[in-house]
């Protein structure tokens, strides 16, 4: 696959969503990134509802679990029940590090729960680490819907 990896990116804190941005771009791959606030935006991006009906299907979703108007969990349960989309890779990235909310997620078919890093070289770390273990089998076993 020649095209860059399209990924979703649901994140509501400014902070967050900067120094994403900024490890992602010292990330080294070809990449594209959408970037929607809250839990119903990702929905109505994943699903192609408006306005997003000619959003691309992602590769690889980066989701934030406390997000205004529906959650991380409401997301990845409503996400995983869809035949088309189950497949989609999510990355929950949280503050959070209680054991409940990584068993929740991992029962709700998250691929991967991490905690944030609190700078942007942990930050960095942590996406170069993850496009290490994902990229070559999204590149591998992705199909365009």
């Amino acid at each position: 696959m020649n095209n860059p990896l399209q990924i979703l990116l649901v994140e509501d804190d400014p902070t967050d969503l900067l120094i994403a941005k900024e490890a992602l771009e010292s990330s080294g791959i070809q990449y594209e990134l959408h970037t929607v606030g809250d839990g119903e935006a990702a929905l109505n991006f994943l699903k192609h509802a408006p306005p997003y009906q000619k959003a691309p299907r992602p590769h690889l979703v980066f989701l934030d679990m406390n997000l205004p108007r529906l959650d991380g969990r409401e997301v990845l349960a409503e996400v995983k029940a869809i035949p088309q989309l189950s497949n989609i890779p999510f990355i929950v990235l949280s503050t959070s590090d209680s054991d409940d909310d990584v068993t929740k997620a991992y029962c709700l078919q998250a691929s991967c729960y991490l905690v944030k890093p609190c700078n942007l070289e942990s930050f960095t770390d942590m996406f170069a680490g993850l496009f290490r273990l994902f990229t070559k089998s999204l590149r591998l076993n992705y199909e365009p819907a």
